[in-house]
Formats: C-alpha cells, sequence, structure tokens
C-alpha cells in the first residue's frame, strides 16, 4: 500500500538523502567496518548538506524543523543504502532532544552550532558495567561542591564513545541534594575523564563504541543538563523517541530482507526450478512480506502519534519490540534461504543479519519492552 504520512517537501528529502549517502557513504562502507568508526570527514559533509541537527533552531545553523518524519528518512535511506554507522539516528533522534528540551539558553548558544555544522559529536551514556536496562541502578555517582559537581564512575556500551566531544552522563547525585539522578556534561579533554578501549562487537563494527570512565572530573554548575534529581525524568521521557526511531529502522531493515530474499529466491536454482517456486519458501516469504506491512502501518502512524505529542511510552516500547523481533526474523529467514553463500561475508545479508542483533537488546531488552507494556494494561 502507498504509504501516505509524506508530504511533496518529505519526498525532496528523501531524495536529497538517498543521493548523499549513494556517493559519500556506500562507497566506504569496507572501509569503515575495517577502521571500526566512521570518518568524521563524512559527517562534516553530511552536516553541510543539513542533514545533522536539523531539528536545532535556524539561530543556531539548524531548520527549526521538529518533524520526526524528517528524522524516520534519514534513518530509513541509511537501512536502504547500507550506510554503517549510527550517527544520524543517535545525534538526530536520540542525543539531540536533550539539548534541544532541557538545556538552558546560555548552553544551547554554546553547544547547538558546533552539533549542527559537524564540529562536535555528542553521545549519552548510561548503562554501567552491572547495570543494563535497569536505569535505576545506576551508581555512577556525582557529589556537590562550591560551583559544581564531582563526577566519578564508569559507562559502558557508549556508542560512539570514541570520536564524541562532548558526553552526556547519567549520575545518582546524594541524598542531602535531594536524591535522584543528573544529567552532566562532560566534554573531551576534561580532567579525570578516561575512555577505555573501543569495544570488539559481533555487529555494527563501523561503529566506534566504548567504555568511559570518570575519576573525580569536575562539572560546573553550567555544565549541568536541566534540574538535578530530574534526570531519570529527563532520560525516560526521552525513550519513547529513541524507541521510536530503533522501529523505523526495523521495519526498513525488516522490508530489504524481504526484498532481498524475494530477489534470491527467484534466481537460485535447486533441483532444476527456482528455490522461490518451493511452497515452503512461497508461503514463509507471502507471510513475512504481510507482517511487515502490517507493522510498516503501525508504525507510521506511531510517527504521526509522535509529532503530535501522543505517543505513549507503551506505545513505543511495543513498536520497538514488535518491530525488532521481526526484523531479525527476516533477515534470519533471508540467510537461510541463501544458504551457506549467506554465511559468507561477501554477501550483503551477512552483515545485515550481525547488525540487525542488537536492535533486540539495546533501548532496552525486549525483555524489558514487554514489561512496560504489560504494565501499561495493569498487569
Amino acid at each position: 500500500m502507498k504509504r501516505t504520512i509524506f508530504e511533496p517537501e518529505h519526498d525532496q528529502f528523501r531524495d536529497s538523502v538517498r543521493a548523499f549517502l549513494t556517493k559519500e557513504a556506500v562507497p566506504h562502507t569496507e572501509k569503515w567496518e575495517a577502521q571500526g568508526l566512521v570518518d568524521r570527514e563524512f559527517w562534516s559533509l553530511a552536516a553541510a548538506q543539513g542533514f545533522v541537527g536539523f531539528s536545532a533552531p535556524e539561530k543556531f545553523g539548524g531548520a527549526g524543523q521538529r518533524d520526526f518524519r524528517f528524522n524516520a528518512i534519514l534513518d530509513e535511506e541509511v537501512v536502504r543504502t547500507g550506510t554503517v554507522g549510527d550517527g544520524f539516528s543517535l545525534t538526530n533522534d536520540i542525543v539531540l532532544p536533550y539539548f534541544l528540551d532541557i538545556a538552558s539558553a546560555e548552553q544551547q548558544a554554546r553547544w547547538l552550532p558546533g552539533i549542527v555544522n559537524g564540529d562536535t559529536a555528542i553521545a549519552v551514556s548510561m548503562s554501567e558495567p552491572g547495570t543494563g536496562s535497569d536505569l535505576r541502578a545506576i551508581t555512577s555517582t556525582a557529589v556537590r561542591e562550591p560551583g559544581g559537581w564531582r563526577l566519578s564512575g564508569s559507562k559502558t556500551f557508549v556508542t560512539r564513545g570514541i570520536q564524541a566531544d562532548l558526553v552526556i552522563v547519567a549520575a545518582r547525585i546524594g541524598e542531602s541534594d535531594g536524591g535522584g539522578f543528573g544529567l552532566f556534561v562532560v566534554p573531551d579533554g576534561a580532567p579525570g575523564f578516561t575512555r577505555g578501549r573501543k569495544l570488539d562487537k559481533i555487529g555494527r563494527r563501523a561503529q566506534d563504541t566504548a567504555e568511559l570512565f570518570f575519576a573525580d572530573v569536575r562539572i560546573p554548575d553550567t555544565d549541568v543538563l536541566g534540574e538535578p534529581g530530574k534526570g531519570l525524568h529527563y532520560l525516560m521521557g526521552n525513550l519513547a523517541q529513541e524507541r521510536l526511531s530503533m522501529a523505523v529502522v526495523a521495519v526498513a531493515s525488516a522490508e530489504y530482507a524481504v526484498r532481498l530474499a524475494v530477489d534470491y529466491a527467484g534466481e537460485r536454482k535447486a533441483f532444476g526450478q527456482s528455490i522461490g517456486s518451493f511452497q515452503a519458501n512461497r508461503f514463509r516469504l507471502a507471510e513475512l512480506h504481510t507482517r511487515v506491512a502490517m507493522a510498516r502501518t503501525h508504525v507510521d502512524r506511531c510517527i504521526e502519534a509522535q509529532n503530535s505529542g501522543e505517543l505513549t511510552a507503551a506505545e513505543a516500547a511495543g513498536a520497538k519490540f514488535l518491530t525488532t523481533e521481526l526484523e531479525f526474523e527476516a533477515l534470519d529467514t533471508c540467510l537461510q534461504m541463501h544458504g551457506g553463500y549467506g554465511y559468507m561475508e561477501e554477501y550483503e545479508v551477512a552483515r545485515r543479519w550481525r547488525d540487525a542483533r542488537v536492535q533486540r537488546i539495546y533501548g532496552g531488552t525486549n525483555e524489558i519492552m514487554r514489561e512496560i507494556v504489560g504494565r501499561s494494561l495493569g498487569l
């Protein structure tokens, strides 16, 4: 069915994004995979085209356009062109909203221009070696002192942690300071801030992921986001868009997997006929095609709800676990139909299969997503 959520300006934006990625990203896939990160030069080129931080106000270089349909288009075209790295979704969908929604006017003037022009890479660090989806178990601490805070602790699985110039760190504050959590912005080079190893992952190898360590890092009050004690509220408030972003990627990935499988099944011969002509394969692809189409319709409705401010945390959680499970199922089916060739690195489906697996883990595991939905039902 034809999608109905986009206007002509969105279609023009999609054409621009696709042309840019095809020219500036696709040819570098193997290089970026091998070196374990995407070149910063690419990010500068993307920013110059207006694909970075476009939700920021015009006075800071953005387009002032907080229409998630543009975010979705970027995410979809990254999938469809096979572009590696999570820089667009991380920056535009996940981290930038913290700077737009809770940063002070002074902080925005100081940080947003660099983010929008590509000079400043940003990241957010929540997970710790002993905590994953349970944000309330965070043990990193920030202790009050005159004019600021002392931040100590460690974080792991930090996407873009190696290259980030600014890292938002979630940390627990003392009861004497009101309790709860705070969000602290740590710049590259801050005394006491060190980066550990670049983590060697199964998939998404071109996206640098790191361990970060904070040893009595001094954070001035001017680098605290929002109100100390409300950090968990801020994190939870932004997770709906983060999980919707993952659902957008998942559906686009599942659609691509089904098309790839159909094309291969029509070409590959076995026992004198195409493998797609076997009823088992034909029925399997028919089912996947229909389920992915239904998921696409649901996610498009979630995008509209996000734009109108109606998308709930439970709805986003449901979309995230439903689509990421379907994504991996579709890619696993596609790999299976490729047979032994699907397990070979030179075949595209192998990388896409590897890259998709983490979608069921990060942003909150799918088990936690089911828990959120279940609790929303009053159970």
